[in-house]
């Protein structure tokens, strides 16, 4: 519930709230659901039509599509180790879930289908490599063990506002992290230098590059060591799976957001936010696109770095204004949706990962593309008889290609049929009488990305590698101003932006509020 007083100055009437978030993505609703569970009064303003971000889906002709995820674990079981499962459930809000157990990958090897789990990986590593591969694959899987370890015994809910630079009260807390103290140190390092130190079959390292690259839009030599080992602590164990939520990702964000309202929290949908109100070098709230002032005790952006920056007044923190300006990026997406004739076509997978040419370097243009059919695992996204399909290049298409274009223009139109011809071209390897079968065919390029997600250049996120530091910190150095998702610590990907939503509202709710949720869900 808000409350309406006039602005200092006596200026225009401003609506008054306890929280502000700019943006719904994944970490925005976190943050704003966990206020709202706390007891205080928030209100999530969202620019576009649809809650989500990255995450939301949409509906064109009766099919079901979505904008991002595509790859989503930990949502099927408890407990778990998923950020975003433990918030869930902190919000009583289950989802229904499909599990599955393998994914096709079409690389210069072949086409594999590979399983999750220790047991599928290992028989295509010994069919492609050899039983020498597979020994060295499980002794870089021992290494993984203990690090993997640590990070699951520090959960991410469990950290201060402040990060991995609180680790002394947490120390001080529970002895469950003495066990780990010998691996605690490659938690906040880069994972290339432990594949550097155990693995050289060149196909194991090609794998492992990949599953960087498809997780944080870096290459393996930048990555986070502990994302990349809870990854494979997690996808290795012998029960593991994936799991696909019922209804896509768009499910997912309704479930966030319909814990966001069960606790008395709002959305409101198409309120573009203007600029963040600052007095006496402290953020007291909004103004929107179209005049409305908002005021709140404390406001958090979910927009990206240079979006969050450019929303402050040039005079405000101007050094940490202009170095989150001047972040590096990483690459954008092309994208094709399809909604097309699914007749004959029964072993078709939900997921086909595409490769051309190691050498070349996963992260280089053209060179990757990520296929989901989600509609094989729920018929519902669909017609029936019918598929729904995403395929994008996972960041590694050049900004500076479509920079001076205009959407609407002969230009435009022409490179975007020229570059969205690589999806076809790994398509048709599989159906090769697709293009008949479509009833429903939209392309994209980085600027639809920006368009519709409003992020910068339309990128995945900051290039900032794991090499050099961690992420910033949900904290800014303007009062009562956090900052959450895929531009904050721990990073980009849906667990790290959940993770940063709750970080961003502990620093709001306090540590009282925080322990009583990790007791909630036995953390």
């Amino acid at each position: 519930m808000t409350r309406t007083e006039r602005s200092a100055g006596g200026g225009a009437m401003a609506s008054t709230t306890d929280v502000i978030v700019i943006g719904s993505g994944i970490g925005g609703l976190c943050c704003a659901a966990l206020c709202a569970r706390a007891g205080l009064e928030v209100v999530v303003l969202e620019a576009h039509g649809h809650a989500g971000g990255a995450a939301h889906g949409f509906e064109r002709q009766g099919y079901h599509f979505e904008s991002g995820p595509s790859l989503w674990s930990g949502l099927g079981r408890w407990p778990s180790a998923n950020p975003l499962a433990q918030i869930l459930r902190a919000l009583d809000q289950p989802l229904e879930v499909v599990s599955y157990r393998d994914w096709d990958v079409l690389c210069p090897e072949g086409h594999l289908r590979i399983g999750v789990g220790a047991e599928g990986f290992e028989r295509v590593v010994a069919d492609l490599r050899g039983p020498a591969v597979v020994e060295e694959w499980r002794r870089f899987a021992a290494v993984l063990k203990p690090i993997a370890a640590a990070a699951d015994a520090l959960p991410l809910l469990a950290l201060p506002a402040h990060g991995l630079d609180g680790l002394g009260p947490l120390l001080r807390r529970s002895g469950r992290l003495l066990p780990h103290l010998p691996a605690l140190r490659h938690l906040s390092g880069a994972f290339g230098p432990l594949v550097d130190r155990h693995l050289q079959d060149p196909f194991l390292r090609h794998w492992v590059d990949l599953l960087c690259f498809l997780i944080s839009g870096m290459p393996m030599a930048d990555t986070n060591a502990a994302a990349m080992a809870t990854l494979f602590g997690e996808w290795f164990d012998p029960e593991a799976c994936l799991d696909f939520p019922r209804g896509g990702s768009a499910a997912v964000v309704a479930a966030l957001v319909r814990g966001l309202e069960a606790h008395g929290g709002a959305l409101r949908l198409g309120a573009r936010v203007q600029q963040v109100v600052v007095e006496d070098d402290r953020a007291v709230g909004v103004v929107l696109a179209n005049g409305e002032q908002w005021r709140a005790n404390h406001v958090v952006s979910n927009a990206d770095a240079w979006s969050t920056a450019a929303l402050l007044p040039e005079a405000v923190v101007p050094a940490w204004r202009r170095q989150r300006l001047q972040t590096p990026a990483c690459g954008s997406f092309l994208h094709l949706h399809l909604g097309f004739d699914a007749a004959g076509l029964e072993d078709l997978p939900i997921h086909t990962v595409w490769v051309g040419d190691w050498d070349r370097g996963v992260q280089a243009e053209r060179n990757a593309v990520v296929v989901s059919i989600p509609s094989v695992l729920d018929p519902a996204l669909a017609p029936p008889g019918h598929h729904v399909l995403h395929a994008y290049t996972p960041a590694n298409e050049p900004w500076h290609l479509w920079a001076d274009l205009d959407r609407g223009s002969e230009a435009y139109a022409q490179l975007r049929q020229q570059r969205c011809a690589l999806f076809w071209q790994v398509l048709e390897q599989r159906i090769p009488d697709l293009r008949s079968r479509c009833h429903l065919v939209m392309e994209g390029t980085p600027l639809t990305h920006r368009h519709f997600l409003s992020v910068h250049q339309g990128s995945y996120g900051p290039a900032l590698s794991a090499a050099k530091g961690l992420f910033p910190g949900v904290q800014t150095p303007l009062k009562r101003l956090l900052h959450c998702g895929a531009s904050t610590f721990p990073g980009i990907g849906i667990p790290p932006v959940a993770a940063s939503g709750a970080m961003a509202a502990h620093a709001i709710t306090g540590r009282a509020a925080q322990r009583e949720l990790l007791a909630s869900l036995g953390l």
